[in-house]
């Protein structure tokens, strides 16, 4: 969503970057997540983690959101990652003013694939600052069990540093589940991508 960063400091939003944060840290405003199952967003998800990484307290443009949380392991302005769990139908995916001259679209049950990519290109550009943002593919995926879809794509930010991601997510009944991982392209996409890779292929929705 840093991002002002997203990263989504942070779309990812502007904030400062924690650059020397390190991985695995329980310090300020990040509280240490350890390799264990894990309840992700509102509790409705669990992942394993394959080593420690870093929760942050509302960081990114999604702060406050009760389905959201993100993680990062060396600070938002190079690698986080987003869990999405269950938002509902016609909830927005950040917090917006209706005055606002841009608006991110709300979700809606039945998006498709494609229009769900856009719904996050467009948080990256109206909320991240991205100014320029390259689709690189979208193509069906299974996730949480059930068909889904991968988005992968790069941004350029106003801070002039190219910075590459993932989403996968589906919808399950009538909800959106989302993991979205974004970094610097170089060095910290290729560190955390299999981190993320094991956690999309070992999350779960937790059943009551």
């Amino acid at each position: 969503m840093r991002k002002s960063k997203l990263i989504l400091a942070a779309a990812l939003l502007p904030l400062a970057a924690c650059s020397t944060m390190g991985e695995g840290a329980d310090i300020g405003i990040y509280q240490l997540v350890r390799v264990k199952p894990t309840n992700v967003g509102n509790g409705s998800v669990t992942v394993l983690p394959p080593r420690p990484w870093n929760k942050q307290r509302r960081f990114f443009f999604f702060d406050s959101l009760r389905w959201v949380e993100d993680w990062t392991l060396n600070g938002p302005y190079l690698d986080g990652l987003t869990f999405v769990t269950a938002l509902p139908s016609g909830e927005y995916l950040v917090r917006q003013r209706k005055s606002d001259e841009r608006q991110v679209p709300k979700f809606r049950s039945d998006m498709t694939a494609p229009e769900l990519a856009a719904m996050l290109e467009t948080a990256y550009r109206v909320r991240g600052g991205a100014v320029q943002f390259n689709t690189l593919n979208l193509q069906p995926r299974q996730f949480l069990g059930y068909p889904g879809f991968q988005f992968d794509f790069e941004h350029l930010d106003g801070d002039e540093l190219w910075r590459k991601g993932r989403a996968v997510g589906a919808v399950v009944d009538g909800r959106l589940y989302l993991m979205l991982f974004d970094a610097t392209r170089s060095h910290y996409y290729g560190n955390a991508l299999p981190d993320f890779e094991a956690m999309a292929n070992n999350a779960r929705i937790r059943h009551s």
